[in-house]
């Protein structure tokens, strides 16, 4: 494996970035299991050509991003077929060289469980699979599931491999388990419960090495559906299934999930099971210390425009629409950073405007729920 950056994100490294930038209001920075200091605003990875002029776009986005109060960069092994998480690890890793930036004081989340290719879609995906993964015996018939999906401890110590070396990084601050409700889609709850024990196993045990410094689940559908949905994802169950393989001690940390003005699920629908009744996903997530990023804060471009003239009254101070869905999702009580793709140097600007801004209080920010 090449030369990594070592260390990972800590209490006094990101304290240390967050002073730097004492011109932005102090509740910009919350904080995370270990006293991690993280910026609301966090920089995603996943749209984008596969190409090496987008490679070169977000190399410069991430590197903006560091310089404009953003420590929280967020990625995947099947985004842009690995290229983002190689554009991440680039821009991290020439700014540590010149010393602008110091490994301890960014957070970085990647994901594994969707099947990447190398670059870009092979001529023949099946061949490069059957090459890449069943043959060596990283994968067994079966553990695959949609086409796409695996979960299995092998499958994850090898994608957490390929990750610390595609970030040039020895420690991945967080790892998610990338949409493990796909599975769901095929095997039965009992079945799913298994493999997700095994595979928090093998998180425990990558913790443990110091592969990766915590991990989670990063969802689309699980924890904004029903609870009678086949897709439907129990947070205390799964922490239950954390506790179990990792002690009280145990390293789940975070939930990523899809919230933003026009997808308010995570915040209003009820569906996690408490002895004292049914709570929505950030309240859960709240009453057992997991820290919530929310992804699709601007629902892939869709709310950076034409929103109701409301929205900038319930959230003034800020300059564009865009600026407002974040705000909508940053001051979101539970929310601890509303995540955004940005590969342009515009939208970098644009959007690090929010941090100029404290995040609204709830008397302010409840008027959006308020009945019509």
């Amino acid at each position: 494996m090449a030369r990594m950056v070592t260390g990972q994100a800590t209490a006094e490294g990101t304290a240390r970035y967050a002073a730097r930038r004492a011109d932005l209001p102090a509740a910009h920075f919350r904080e995370f299991a270990g006293g991690l200091r993280l910026s609301t605003l966090g920089l995603g990875t996943y749209l984008g050509r596969d190409d090496d002029a987008t490679d070169a776009m977000y190399e410069r986005a991430v590197t903006r991003a560091l310089e404009r109060g953003v420590n929280v960069l967020d990625s995947a092994i099947n985004y842009r077929h690995q290229r983002s998480e190689r554009a991440v690890g680039a821009a991290i890793a020439r700014l540590v060289a010149r010393g602008a930036l110091a490994r301890d004081e960014v957070f970085v989340a990647t994901k594994g469980g969707f099947i990447p290719f190398e670059r870009e879609v092979p001529a023949d995906p099946g061949a490069y699979f059957t090459a890449t993964y069943l043959r060596p015996g990283l994968v067994q018939p079966g553990d695959v599931v949609a086409g796409a999906h695996c979960m299995t401890p092998a499958y994850l110590r090898d994608q957490i491999d390929r990750s610390r070396a595609n970030l040039g990084l020895a420690t991945i601050d967080l790892y998610y388990l990338h949409n493990p409700e796909t599975q769901l889609e095929e095997i039965d709850r009992s079945a799913f419960l298994d493999r997700v024990r095994a595979a928090f196993a093998a998180l425990e045990a990558a913790a443990a090495a110091g592969a990766i410094g915590a991990y989670g689940t990063a969802t689309w559908n699980g924890y904004r559906q029903e609870p009678s949905a086949a897709g439907h994802l129990s947070l205390p169950e799964l922490i239950d299934l954390a506790r179990e393989v990792g002690g009280d001690d145990h390293r789940f940390r975070a939930i990523q999930l899809p919230y933003n003005l026009a997808m308010p699920e995570a915040f209003v629908l009820a569906n996690q099971k408490f002895p004292d009744g049914l709570v929505p996903a950030l309240e859960a997530a709240r009453r057992l210390g997991v820290y919530a990023m929310a992804s699709a804060s601007v629902y892939q471009g869709q709310l950076t425009q034409r929103l109701p003239a409301m929205v900038a009254e319930y959230l003034p101070g800020l300059e564009t629409d865009a600026q407002r869905a974040i705000q909508f999702v940053r001051s979101t009580p539970g929310i601890g950073t509303a995540l955004v793709g940005m590969k342009s140097l515009d939208h970098v600007e644009e959007n690090a405007g929010v941090a100029r801004v404290p995040p609204a209080p709830w008397e302010q920010f409840q008027r959006f729920f308020a009945p019509a």
